[in-house]
């Protein structure tokens, strides 16, 4: 199926048979427990069980209440299949005898133009992949008269729906619907849905980057300040289904959670550089791709969060949890960093794959006054898996001169020639297990056959491309390369010896017994967050100290997690977990027969 349009309205927008509404190598997640791939070790669709009765996976019962509450908003995200949610609905209200009074909120939008022109200043350059946050709200978007909007009083039930519906003085409860990010853009690559105010379809690019720093902003902005009027949340990935659950069974569910135990669901994504570890070792993806290059284990802007209650299955984003429970989530360091969870987890495979991009990262001020960022991407590579021969570009050679290097990278991308790399950056072999640090304004890549466990802060997209060894894409068009402003950022200072010496961590043993033993992997001084690695033969006992901590198994076969109100959970090696700060202390449980590795990173005091 695919949203066509036949028109330049919004409202011809429709679903027609034959066509995909989703372009990508991945699977579609069920939206019942008992229709999930077995999998053992790594799960690709982790759930946190509510209990009985909380979630609901059919429009029927959905009608039955918006039928009960007479008349009803229905809002959510961008991405949403407005008209496919009015189709099914009018199916079950039919069958009712009912009169039910439509209006869709795009009705209202100011003319595509002007909302154009708006948004522009938002964009960036028209051949750059960054813009910069959005300053605008959601209404401003949308004509004043969208506020007054009333009820039909000749109606038996009158619904205004579509993104930015609450915006209307409707003292009614509302239906607001999410989309995981994932599936937003999988319909965004297949032309299936439209940014916010457009009718145009352009390139996916620069659909993501309208929807990164305009759409998905004020989304957000709009989702957190209607917290206290939703009455019901739905996850709307699915074409034609849909799964929702009431706000008090959804808070109490995250009140749980956030004392507990969190696993996102990951995804994962093809890259020019890709490499075959992924695809090799994880059960239930789709095996039919060229490569994997990247798992979003977590990169919470991205990543959704499945619960489970009598086997429905129900995803919502990421920030619902720290709007409604920062503050158990983040403990002592909830008022420095907000809504935004810091810290973030994900793999870069290259193993059979090729070399990242020449590349690094903008510094904080360059970020806050370029792209309205609020921290900077500050990276590690920790090593979880590598082969023989495999190491990572980090750090200037003693003699560099910028001008000559980038006189180097500026021949190459006009004339296509091949840069020796090595002339210039220096290359360090890795063995697993080994942490490289990459403050930002610091030059790096990782080199072919490694599986990189990424652990970064959370800003994700902010990559200033060098040198790209000469590929293409995926799709055969060429990668963008910013020597601009990788040269705006770059510390040449860090080469040489004071590379080694600063960049690649050296592990200090904090404690140790028989059976156990914790290191500590310093991150560089610039980086807001520490690293440990608590090694332990049969099990542990530990505390959160009142912080957030990230955890992975990075040696052995499984690990439960047990805290200290009960709650129980196993996790496979390479499975990402969030221990929050309210869950206080906890167990950890080795379940193989050779010695667990377990990952800790963790804001710094």
């Amino acid at each position: 199926m695919n949203i066509l349009q036949s028109s330049k309205t919004l409202n011809d927008l429709e679903l027609e048979e034959g066509m995909p509404f989703r372009k990508t190598g991945q699977f579609l997640m069920p939206n019942t427990a008992n229709s999930l791939p077995d999998q053992a070790g790594y799960n690709i669709y982790p759930v946190f069980n509510l209990g009985d009765g909380r979630i609901h996976n059919d429009y029927s019962s959905l009608a039955e209440w918006i039928i009960s509450h007479k008349n009803v908003i229905i809002d959510g995200y961008a991405g949403v299949f407005w008209e496919v949610v009015k189709d099914e609905l009018t199916k079950c209200f039919e069958r009712s005898n009912l009169k039910v009074g439509w209006t869709n909120t795009t009705t209202f939008l100011k003319k595509e133009e002007a909302i154009d022109e708006m948004v522009s200043p938002f964009l960036g350059a028209d051949d750059s992949v960054w813009g910069t946050k959005c300053l605008l709200n959601l209404e401003d978007l949308f004509d004043p008269a969208l506020t007054d909007q009333l009820p039909d009083a000749n109606c038996d039930i009158n619904i205004l729906y579509g993104t930015g519906a609450a915006l209307a003085d409707w003292k009614t409860p509302v239906v607001y619907i999410d989309l995981p990010k994932n599936e937003l853009q999988f319909r965004m690559r297949a032309g299936s849905i439209r940014n916010l105010g457009s009718t145009q379809l352009i390139e996916p690019f620069r659909m993501y980057k309208r929807y990164y720093f305009v759409d998905w902003v004020l989304c957000n902005d709009h989702k957190k300040k209607l917290l206290e009027r939703i009455g019901i949340v739905a996850d709307g990935q699915w074409p034609t289904g849909i799964s929702w659950i009431l706000k008090e069974h959804l808070l109490d569910g995250l009140a749980k959670m956030s004392s507990a135990v969190i696993r996102v669901r990951p995804w994962f994504e093809p890259g020019a550089w890709g490499g075959q570890w992924i695809k090799e070792k994880i059960t239930g993806i789709n095996k039919d791709v060229v490569n994997y290059a990247w798992s979003f284990e977590l990169i919470v802007p991205e990543n959704g969060i499945v619960l489970e209650s009598d086997g429905n299955l129900l995803e919502i984003s990421f920030d619902f949890l720290m709007f409604c429970n920062r503050e158990e989530i983040m403990g002592k360091h909830a008022g420095r960093f907000g809504d935004e969870f810091p810290i973030r987890f994900d793999f870069l495979d290259t193993v059979k794959g090729g070399n990242l991009s020449i590349q690094c990262h903008p510094g904080l001020q360059y970020i806050r006054e370029t792209f309205g960022e609020t921290i900077t991407q500050d990276e590690t590579y920790y090593i979880l898996d590598c082969e023989p021969g495999a190491g990572v570009y980090l750090g200037f050679q003693d003699n560099i001169e910028p001008a000559i290097y980038r006189q180097a990278l500026e021949d190459s991308q006009a004339n296509n020639v091949e840069v020796n790399i090595t002339d210039f950056v220096q290359y360090h072999p890795a063995q697993k297990h080994d942490l490289f640090l990459i403050p930002n304004r610091t030059v790096h890549s990782a080199g072919t056959g490694n599986l990189v466990l990424e652990i970064s802060a959370t800003p994700y997209i902010f990559t200033f491309k060098m040198y790209d060894w000469l590929r293409l894409d995926l799709d055969g068009n060429p990668r963008p390369i910013n020597i601009e402003h990788a040269f705006n950022n770059l510390d040449f200072e860090r080469k040489g010896k004071k590379a080694k010496e600063e960049l690649i961590s050296k592990p200090m043993v904090l404690d140790y017994s028989q059976e156990m033993r914790i290191v500590h992997l310093p991150t560089h001084k610039d980086h807001f967050y520490d690293v440990h690695r608590v090694e332990f033969d049969k099990e542990i006992d530990l505390s959160t100290d009142n912080s957030c901590l990230v955890m992975m198994l990075v040696e052995g076969q499984a690990v439960t997690v047990k805290t200290e109100n009960g709650f129980e959970q196993t996790f496979a090696y390479a499975e990402t977990f969030v221990i929050p700060a309210a869950a206080g202390s906890f167990k950890m449980t080795n379940l193989g027969n050779t010695r667990a590795k377990v990952i800790k990173a963790f804001i710094k005091e």
